[in-house]
C-alpha cells in the first residue's frame, strides 16, 4: 500500500506540472490567436484552442498514468492501461479492467486526480470565456 501511495503521490505531481506548463500553453496559444484574428472571429478561435489544448493536456495526463501502469506491470499490454487509466482519469470507473492486486490503489489515486485535473480545466476554460468572450461578464447571465 505505501508503494501505491508514493508512486501516486509522485506521479500527480508530475500531472500537476503537465497542467501547469500546458495552461502555460494554452494561454500563449490563445492570446496569439487573439491578436492574429482580431478582426476575424479571433475570440472563438481562442476558445477552439483553449478547448483543444485543454484536452491535449488531459490526454498527455492519462498517458503519464498509463506508463506508470505499464511501469509496474498493472496490465498486459499499452492499450489496456491506457483505457483503465482514461476510464480512471474521467471518474467513469467502468470496472470491466482492473489492474494487479498489488496496485488497485492507484487508479483510485487517479481517479481523486482526474477530479481534480478536470475541475481545474473547468475553472479555466470559465475564465478564458469570460475573458475574451463569447460569455463576458454580464452579457449572458
Amino acid at each position: 500500500m505505501l508503494q501505491n501511495l508514493a508512486l501516486g503521490l509522485f506521479i500527480v505531481c508530475l500531472t500537476v506540472l503537465v497542467h501547469v506548463f500546458g495552461l502555460i500553453w494554452t494561454t500563449r496559444a490563445m492570446n496569439w490567436m487573439v491578436k492574429r484574428f482580431r478582426l476575424h472571429g479571433g475570440s472563438l478561435l481562442a476558445m477552439v484552442t483553449v478547448v483543444i489544448g485543454l484536452f491535449i493536456i488531459l490526454l498527455v495526463q492519462t498517458s503519464v498514468w498509463a506508463i506508470c501502469y505499464e511501469f509496474v506491470d498493472a496490465f498486459p499490454n499499452f492499450s489496456t492501461s491506457m483505457y483503465f487509466s482514461v476510464a480512471s482519469f474521467a471518474t467513469l470507473g467502468l470496472g470491466d479492467v482492473i489492474p494487479a492486486h498489488g496496485w488497485r490503489l492507484l487508479g483510485a489515486i487517479e481517479s481523486l486526480n482526474g477530479f481534480l485535473m478536470i475541475g481545474w480545466s473547468t475553472a479555466y476554460l470559465v475564465s478564458a470565456s469570460i475573458r475574451l468572450g463569447p460569455f463576458r461578464s454580464g452579457e449572458h447571465f
